[in-house]
Parts: structure tokens; sequence; C-alpha cells
């Protein structure tokens, strides 16, 4: 192996050459060459796309985020790995939008079917894949979008006995769910873990968002006591159009990045709230 990464090594020099003899042309090597270098020398595109950075190549497919992430930052983005926990309308977008940045690792868990009502806003969601396992789905949808990222797929709802071992090798943890019991269930296994977590919601036209570090209280102040939600809440439906998800999703995806790259202000004992039909966006402190 020790050989491979040399010999691709030696490849990339000359790339990097080749470039330098242009003026003011960032180096950049094409999916088709990170492909190829890796099944020439039997390793992995991630491996060679970390190659690449590290001598400030940048590999095509992230052209776009340089110099908005550094080069370091960017190997940092692909030595990661996070958990999305539902793959519906958070999740969808979720999922797309930490394929698309380079998180090197996904897990992506939920247990349910894609259904007809799902299509209005649910991104991994098609009329061809009513009745397929939204977590399988997404794994494909990565796949499809980002062949360097490793991904595991859990088709499980979420419960206090199984979160554990599905999310311990998270970097962070995202919640995507559409319920408050299983969100306390998520919390309190990543407090047990000493797990980041970014909280997510939605409803009709609002939106919060949160981020929960380890020892903090977060969703206790946000709602309350668990045993404020029966049965009843847990399977109540809400209303939820198209734009809703996409809008905290991005937001998360934000604070995911930020918490990886130890960058900007973090949403930590705060709890943003958005209202799209008023345009109102409000950052309420907590604790």
């Amino acid at each position: 192996m020790d050989n491979n990464l040399k010999n691709v090594n030696n490849e990339l020099k000359n790339i990097l050459m080749a470039s330098n003899k242009e003026e003011n042309n960032i180096p950049i090597i094409s999916t088709d060459k990170v492909i190829g270098l890796a099944e020439k020398y039997q390793l992995s595109l991630r491996e060679v796309e970390i190659a690449a950075l590290q001598q400030n190549i940048i590999p095509a497919r992230y052209e776009r985020n340089y110099d908005s992430i550094s080069f370091s930052e960017q190997i940092r983005l692909l030595n990661s790995t996070v958990a999305i926990v539902g793959c519906g309308g958070l999740g969808g977008y979720i999922i797309e939008m930490l394929a698309r940045l380079g998180i090197g690792n996904l897990i992506v868990i939920d247990g349910d079917i894609f259904n007809e009502s799902n299509l209005n806003r649910q991104l991994l969601c098609s009329e061809n894949y009513i009745g397929e396992g939204k977590a399988e789905t997404a794994a494909a949808r990565i796949k499809h979008i980002n062949s360097s990222i490793s991904t595991k797929a859990y088709s499980q709802f979420i419960n206090s006995e199984n979160i554990v071992p599905l999310i311990q090798e998270s970097d962070i943890v995202v919640d995507a769910l559409d319920n408050i019991p299983a969100r306390f269930d998520l919390q309190k296994s990543c407090y047990r873990l000493k797990i980041p977590l970014i909280h997510g919601a939605i409803n009709n036209f609002n939106g919060q968002v949160s981020t929960i570090l380890p020892g903090d209280k977060g969703l206790k102040i946000i709602y309350g006591s668990l045993e404020n939600y029966s049965e009843i809440n847990k399977n109540r439906k809400i209303s939820v159009p198209s734009f809703s998800p996409a809008m905290v999703a991005s937001f998360q995806v934000a604070e995911v990045t930020k918490v990886l790259l130890k960058r900007g202000k973090l949403l930590r004992n705060k709890l943003l709230l958005i209202n799209l039909e008023t345009m109102d966006i409000n950052i309420l402190k907590m604790g």
C-alpha cells in the first residue's frame, strides 16, 4: 500500500509540475483521473483525492469548494464521519449536501419506506421509489453523487437500545427525525458517546436548528420534559411544504461543517427560529 501511495504521489507531482507552467492556474485533477489512479494502484478514490489535496491539487468535484474550504479543511472533511438519523424530508437534503460537500464517510439510518405522501418534499423520493427503503435509497443516491464516499446504511427505526452501535463511529450526528421521543433517545446516546448533535425540525412554514454539544441540556430546554409527549404526539402527521426541509437542512449542514472544521460561531445553547411566511429569523438564547 505504501508503494502504491508513493507511485500515486509521483504521478500527482507530474500534474502539479505541468500546472505550475501555466500562470494563475490552480492545479485540478479530474474525476476520471482519480478513478484511473485508484484502479491502477489499487487504492480507494478517497485515498487518491486526499493525496492530491496534500499536494495542493484540487479534485475537480471540489473545485467550487475552494477557497471557502482550504486544502487541509477538505482533507478533514474527507476523513470525517457523519451519521444522519432520518432519510426523509430533512434527511434527504442533508444527505445530498453532505455528499456533494465531500464528507468521506456517511452513515444513514431510517427504517421507513417511501410512500406517495413523501413526493411533495422528500428529495430522495420519486414515483419509481414508492415502497423502497429510505436508507437503501439514500446509500444509492450518495454513491451516484460521489463515488469516493464510504456509506453505511441501516434500515432501522432507532430506539434507546439500538442507537449507540449505529452511531458510535461518527464524529457528529444530524437529527433529521420526525418525532420528539426519538429525538430524546438520540440525544441521550450522543451524550453517552460524547458526540455533537445537530438538531433540526420543521412544521409548515417554520423551522428550527440548534447545535447540541455533549453536556448541553439541548432538547430539554427546547421541548421540556419527555413525559409531555405521548404516542399520539409521536405519530401525529404535520404539514410540510417542499421548501421548509430544504431551508432547515441547509442550516444544519452549515453547522456540521463548522463543527468539523472548528470554524465560525455555532448555534450552541441557541435556537434558530425561521418563519418563511413572515420572513422572520430569530436566535433565542437557551439556558
